[in-house]
């Protein structure tokens, strides 16, 4: 079965979120990804070949998205974010075969589908940013700026959300007649 670009950088993205997230052996997930998504084996093994290139240059990357994004610490970008900027600076500077554009889209899109949209606003700023300063450009900080301040923003959307949710779950436990005293 042919495999589109786009479903083959997926399964780029589920494997290289798969080695920093959880250290699965990369076999198994090899396995899976195939028998899961129907990908014949040749296709496995080209998008493990890339992953391999991809984690090779795991640091470099990981300090060039470190760098860029000042104005949101590197150890606080989220996994799904932290791995869709890692393949999306590899096809970005890495990948001649690539057009920067297309490398760019793509990563919004992976953030869109496997994250938030605040997400695919703050990976498209950083990497348009680390493209424009590849190619000599001034880097749009205020953009940047922007979207770390969006993403912070959904972040404690997010906790606020789940501490109201933790409460609700608390008062209807001690209001459940399962938990009244004998």
């Amino acid at each position: 079965m042919a495999l589109s670009r786009q479903k083959f950088r997926e399964v780029i993205f589920q494997m290289l979120y798969s080695y920093n997230v959880s250290r699965t052996q990369e076999d198994e997930v090899m396995a899976l990804l195939s028998k899961e998504l129907s990908i014949e084996q040749p296709l496995m093994l080209e998008a493990q070949a890339r992953l391999h290139r991809i984690i090779e240059k795991q640091r470099e990357i990981d300090n060039m998205i470190g760098k860029a994004s000042s104005s949101y610490e590197f150890d606080r970008i989220q996994s799904v974010e932290c791995n869709i900027l890692r393949l999306g600076v590899f096809e970005l500077l890495f990948d001649s075969q690539i057009p920067p554009k297309v490398a760019i889209t793509e990563a919004m899109r992976l953030a869109r589908k496997f994250g938030t949209p605040e997400s695919a606003t703050f990976v498209n700023a950083l990497l348009d940013n680390l493209y424009k300063a590849s190619i000599g450009e001034q880097p749009d900080a205020e953009q940047l700026k922007r979207a770390a301040h969006s993403l912070t923003e959904r972040e404690n959307q997010a906790k606020q959300y789940a501490q109201e949710q933790s409460v609700q779950n608390a008062v209807e436990e001690a209001e459940s007649p399962f938990n009244a005293p004998d």
